[in-house]
């Protein structure tokens, strides 16, 4: 008897293995070109390039080379809270798969007990009182599904989706998490670097200032100059005022992002030309790029989920076999418990067969098949929305060396301009409001240099995190 249960024991969890009826999966076809989108926009972005290395294959400690930045982001992958957030939900999902995965097998206990009942007189075969001793020992198998239909299967290979999309989800935070700390370090970079030519204006304002006022106490200059040059002492005074606060809330937006106090030696001064390894990048096909992200993986695993779903929930219209089986010893007499006679077994299997659920079961499985078809249109617009993310970061990359060059002679010919204006009005020829159009020119070029450098910058972090950079 003994090995009769055994052997139905192997023989049930083998039969849990054996098949499920889940529809075999197909990946949908992506809804978008296969080819990047080309035209003026796109003319200098690499997207027509056949890449050496995938970026997505390009840890971030190779091509972020700036050292402040390399150590802030160290930081900030140790105290992220959101990055913990996704590591504990891995390890959750995880722990969900082992005990779902658990069911697949057959959970053997072992018991022992004793009972000690006294029968009254009035009660009692003998016409006496008595106290009737039980004990008892073993080992059995307590409400154990065979899993002939592969519902408990099933429901572990969903489990085993979940599992594996979490942990796509944490590669996702990571990578948004070191293009954010690499945008906002820059952000930061750029309004310091603002903040220094409105102090630096500031000063060659001010010393004009006191020029004009001597001039105009003396007699030369006009009221309306040395009003003129009090507008551009008093608008470098705001400029400074915005741009601190806007230095001091990037600094904070970088603490909150790191999860830490950001230790000063590691903030900018500047922007630096020399943030990344890569000056050019090569995105590849959309078909290498796109099936690669974490995110859009993470979307695929959550349709293998829901496919998996409905092998469960057409299982449910089947026969459900549960199995119960104990073997031990009993006897009257703690000291008999083992004795020859004493053994004690007993297999209990039951059969539920569903008849009348009053429509539950199938409407289970339609739930089951549309939660499929919602992950379907959740993967397809996963793909599209990564798609779009890529072709807009091209079409920067595309232009974004040209605006930088133009800006730079713009910055150039207002400079000069300015030096001209300025020598005109000390020699009488021009009235000081051609030099405050001028400076205010040149100001303004300078200020939008500093931005046209940070969206080039950017850019490169911007197409980095879209192609799937970012991991170890």
């Amino acid at each position: 008897m003994i090995r009769s249960i055994a052997i139905l024991s192997i023989a049930s969890a083998c039969l849990a293995g054996c098949t499920t009826m889940a529809p075999s999966y197909t990946r949908p076809d992506a809804p978008v070109s296969a080819a990047w989108p080309t035209g003026p926009a796109y003319r200098n972005s690499g997207a027509d390039k056949s890449p050496d290395t995938r970026v997505a294959d390009i840890p971030w400690r190779e091509f972020f080379v700036d050292k402040q930045l390399g150590a802030l982001i160290e930081l900030a992958l140790k105290n992220n809270r959101d990055l913990k957030v996704a590591t504990l939900n891995i390890e959750r999902s995880r722990a969900q798969f082992q005990i779902q995965r658990s069911d697949l097998f057959p959970k053997v206990d072992a018991n022992a007990a004793a009972s000690y009942q006294r029968i009254p007189e009035t009660l009692s075969s003998t016409g006496k009182a008595m106290t009737v001793e039980q004990y008892g020992v073993g080992l059995g198998i307590s409400s154990y599904e065979v899993d002939l239909f592969g519902r408990v299967r099933s429901l572990k290979d969903q489990a085993l989706e979940q599992y594996l999309a979490t942990e796509q989800a944490g590669r996702t935070v990571q990578i948004s998490l070191v293009s954010q700390v690499a945008a906002t370090w820059l952000a930061l970079a750029a309004d310091r670097e603002r903040l220094q030519l409105a102090q630096e204006t500031l000063a060659n304002q001010q010393e004009s200032y006191k020029l004009i006022r001597s001039r105009f106490e003396a007699g030369v200059s006009s009221a309306l100059a040395l009003n003129q040059a009090q507008t551009t002492v008093d608008g470098a005074r705001v400029d400074i005022a915005r741009y601190t606060t806007l230095a001091a809330q990037n600094e904070n937006a970088l603490v909150l992002v790191v999860g830490s106090p950001v230790p000063s030696e590691l903030l900018p001064l500047s922007l630096s030309e020399k943030l990344t390894s890569l000056k050019e990048i090569s995105p590849g096909l959309p078909s290498d790029v796109l099936l690669s992200r974490p995110d859009i993986v993470q979307a695929e695993g959550v349709l293998k989920g829901a496919n998996a779903n409905i092998g469960a929930a057409r299982a449910a219209f089947f026969p459900r076999i549960t199995l119960v089986t104990s073997l031990g010893f009993g006897a009257d007499d703690l000291a008999a418990l083992f004795k020859p006679g004493s053994l004690a077994w007993k297999i209990a299997p039951q059969i539920t067969l569903p008849i009348f659920d009053g429509g539950s079961n199938k409407a289970n499985l339609k739930v089951a098949e549309t939660d499929r078809a919602i992950a379907v249109a959740q993967y397809e617009k996963a793909i599209q929305t990564a798609f779009r993310e890529v072709a807009d970061a091209l079409a920067q990359r595309g232009t974004i060396d040209d605006q930088l060059a133009a800006q730079q002679s713009l910055t150039g010919a207002t400079s000069e301009s300015y030096r001209l204006s300025q020598a005109r009005y000390e020699k009488g020829v021009d009235s000081y409001l051609q030099v405050l159009d001028s400076q205010r020119s040149l100001y303004g070029a300078q200020q939008n240099l500093i931005g046209v450098r940070l969206a080039r910058l950017a850019n490169l972090v911007t197409l980095y995190k879209v192609l799937g950079g970012g991991s170890e």
